[in-house]
């Protein structure tokens, strides 16, 4: 009858498997939890903008194609001696279409309209066909839509995702920047107080 071979015996005095392998991994770990901290930690809306208290940088953006009556607009639009709302958004964007009703309320709202506040949408890398459909659905809140298709204007406007909203003063100069979906509080805790500060 055939014998099994004999097992090989274990070396008790091998040395333990490096724990170098297991680096990258930690190192990576560490890296995710670092951005989930930063992500969700603080007020999103307070992020840091370079271009506050400046000129709005030189751009062009051409009106939404199939919409004929809607205008597009450029940095010289924003230098008309007028308050001017700039919201960033996308159709594809969740959180875009959870403020939409808010932006909607905001471009009716007597401080806004009384003080001639011009609300102008910026429709980052989106087609026309579903920006229609936005709009169609939720309506529409913007005097002039600019189709940033490449979604170069939104970079040079420091933009880190949609939506965003800028508040630019009568001159060109950037007032305040608000990142994140405009919610019912900042609605009138952040956003009406600080159209008030840009029409002084």
């Amino acid at each position: 009858m055939p014998t099994s071979a004999p097992r090989p015996e274990t070396d008790k005095n091998a040395a333990p498997r490096p724990l170098l392998i297991f680096l990258p991994l930690f190192f990576f770990a560490a890296l995710v939890a670092l951005f989930l901290v930063r992500l969700y930690s603080g007020d999103a809306s307070l992020l840091p903008s370079a271009l506050i208290g400046r000129q709005v940088p030189a751009f062009v953006l051409p009106p939404v194609e199939g919409l004929p009556d809607k205008q597009g607009f450029s940095d010289a639009d924003l230098r008309q001696g007028k308050v001017t709302l700039v919201n960033v958004f996308a159709s594809w964007c969740v959180p875009c279409h959870q403020e939409h009703e808010l932006i909607m309320r905001l471009s009716a709202d007597p401080l806004v309209t009384s003080a001639g506040v011009r609300v102008l949408g910026l429709a980052y890398k989106d087609d026309p066909q579903s920006i229609k459909r936005f709009l169609a659905e939720g309506g529409d809140p913007f005097a002039r839509i600019g189709a940033d298709r490449k979604g170069r204007t939104a970079i040079d406007w420091g933009v880190y995702g949609v939506p965003e909203t800028f508040i630019v003063k009568g001159d060109g100069t950037i007032a305040y920047r608000f990142v994140g979906p405009v919610t019912e509080d900042s609605y009138r805790e952040t956003i009406l107080p600080e159209i008030k500060k840009a029409l002084r």
